[in-house]
């Protein structure tokens, strides 16, 4: 079975023109056919407040009303999206710039109000990737970079987490690729005392993560990171990593940053 490599990047990435152009370079030599999926970072937000539009979160999601969706749209699957792109065609990746509603590829739920009123958010099942498209699309030697945008089938474009969106086609894709999933962050993996790079967890079981919660360890937008992570190693992905992505290589070899493990 032939292996694929699932990355996602968030704003520590997106937000530093450098970090950007080296991360790049480092995904086009990583070898094997991948999939990038990347965030908004603080681009989204920064447009939003320069047009009265205050970002609301809630243990670290993006609760999305309207006239959030329209912002988080226009950068996360314009500006963004084709930058990305447009960037690894010049390093000589043959890249595909996607939204969810693109090919079918990804579509969502909305998510149903509890609780909490996500508001324009979407929720992913086992039916939401749309694997075929994605597999014509690398044996085609196309390099899919996805965003954090999907939508229902009706019409309505839907804000989705994207360590959500990368979890789920990690899955998707292991009934026909071995699959590796990859979350790069600020930090060179998840940390004993977030003020010290030197405190990295090399593993961690799932059986642990309630714990890590509970002390602390793990918290805010890290909680969902990992319940993705581990909703992954469960459903067929052959590992899961986090870390920083100056160390692009080696992490996705293992060789760096934190592992989960069953």
């Amino acid at each position: 079975m032939e292996q694929l490599t699932i990355i996602k990047i968030g704003g520590n990435v997106i937000d530093n023109s450098e970090n950007l152009h080296q991360f790049l370079l480092d995904f086009t030599a990583l070898p094997g056919d991948k999939i990038l999926v990347h965030g908004g970072g603080k681009i989204a937000t920064e447009l939003g407040n320069s047009l009265g539009v205050e970002a609301k979160m809630v243990d670290g999601r993006r609760i999305t009303d309207i006239e959030t969706l329209r912002i988080v749209t226009m950068v996360y699957a314009g500006l963004i999206n084709k930058n990305i792109v447009a960037q690894l065609q010049a390093k000589g990746s043959n890249a595909i710039g996607l939204t969810g509603a693109d090919g079918n590829v990804i579509k969502a739920k909305k998510r149903p109000v509890k609780d909490i009123d996500y508001g324009y958010v979407g929720d992913l099942d086992e039916h939401s990737v749309a694997t075929s498209t994605l597999d014509s699309l690398l044996k085609a030697g196309l390099v899919p970079v996805l965003c954090a945008i999907t939508h229902d089938g009706e019409t309505q474009l839907l804000n989705t987490n994207a360590d959500t969106i990368a979890s789920s086609i990690a899955v998707a894709m292991s009934g026909l690729y071995e699959t590796r999933l990859v979350y790069c962050f600020e930090k060179k993996g998840v940390l004993k005392d977030v003020n010290d790079d030197t405190t990295v967890v090399t593993e961690i079981k799932a059986e642990e993560f309630e714990g890590l919660k509970a002390d602390g360890t793990v918290q805010g937008g890290m909680i969902p990171k990992l319940h993705n992570a581990f909703e992954a190693i469960k459903k067929g992905v052959s590992a899961v990593y986090i870390g920083k992505a100056d160390e692009l290589a080696e992490l996705a070899e293992g060789t760096f940053g934190t592992k989960m493990l069953k």
